[in-house]
């Protein structure tokens, strides 16, 4: 789940616990116009607004909360309780019945409507050099509804795979969590304040949060009690290799 989905689903909470549920209430707390929190909500993409970093900070300090209280992962509970009363549900993907699902292998011919998504993977460059290149992968890759990859906007030759490696994304994604990344939004024009993009580190695979600074950027770990936020000048993304591969819009947990 990307962070502006957590960030609307916690202040819908905090409208619907603490203000009875009256948008305009709470608009009058965070001195903003009715209409202006409306678009947080609203089912119109078009019209569709985003808390950004300032905003979630600003609303967590004029309602009290502890700073990056609205960042925090969603449990299990807060999602049903976000589908049972209907208001600002993420964007989750509907529970399949066992009985819809259908094993597959390499062997099996792919359906009109899918396509193969591949892996990124690090590949070491020269025996015993310690460096890497991000490349694809010759043999893993996922299978992806076409409709899936239209619905987030991503063409499906720019659709890629990543394995998510430590413990430094937890607990939204664990070790061994597959993430898909848009290779289509890989300059810095494209960030998007605390979503998540797949990083090339000096060859070193990453995934991150990622902030744009005016001195360069920030790369942000859920579990910042282990992962302190990293600053980057643009000469530090220069000297270092730093090059963002592309927008993660989705997650998932594989057993292995």
């Amino acid at each position: 789940m990307e962070i502006k989905d957590i960030r609307r689903a916690r202040v819908r909470q905090i409208i619907d616990r603490d203000f009875g549920g009256k948008d305009a209430d709470f608009a009058a707390r965070v001195d903003k116009q009715p209409s202006y929190i409306s678009r947080l909500f609203t089912e119109k993409a078009e019209h569709l607004r985003n808390i950004g970093e300032k905003m979630a900070r600003d609303f967590e300090m004029k309602c009290g909360l502890e700073p990056g209280s609205l960042d925090r992962p969603l449990s299990e509970g807060d999602l049903k309780s976000a589908a049972i009363s209907g208001a600002a549900t993420p964007r989750i993907q509907p529970s399949v019945a066992m009985s819809d699902i259908q094993t597959w292998d390499d062997e099996t011919p792919l359906d009109d409507d899918e396509v193969y998504v591949p892996f990124l993977q690090e590949v070491e460059l020269a025996a015993g050099s310690g460096r890497f290149a991000i490349a694809e992968s010759d043999g893993s890759r996922l299978r992806f509804f076409k409709k899936d990859l239209r619905q987030n906007n991503v063409q499906f030759s720019n659709a890629k795979c990543v394995v998510v490696s430590g413990n430094s994304m937890l607990p939204v994604l664990r070790d061994g969590a597959t993430v898909g990344v848009n290779v289509g939004k890989n300059s810095l024009g494209d960030i998007v304040d605390g979503d998540m993009y797949a990083i090339n580190h000096n060859g070193q695979l990453r995934v991150k949060q990622v902030y744009r600074l005016p001195t360069g950027i920030r790369l942000r770990s859920f579990n910042r009690d282990e992962h302190p936020d990293e600053d980057y000048t643009f000469q530090e993304i220069q000297d270092q290799h730093i090059a963002i591969l592309g927008h993660v819009f989705w997650w998932a947990m594989y057993s292995r």
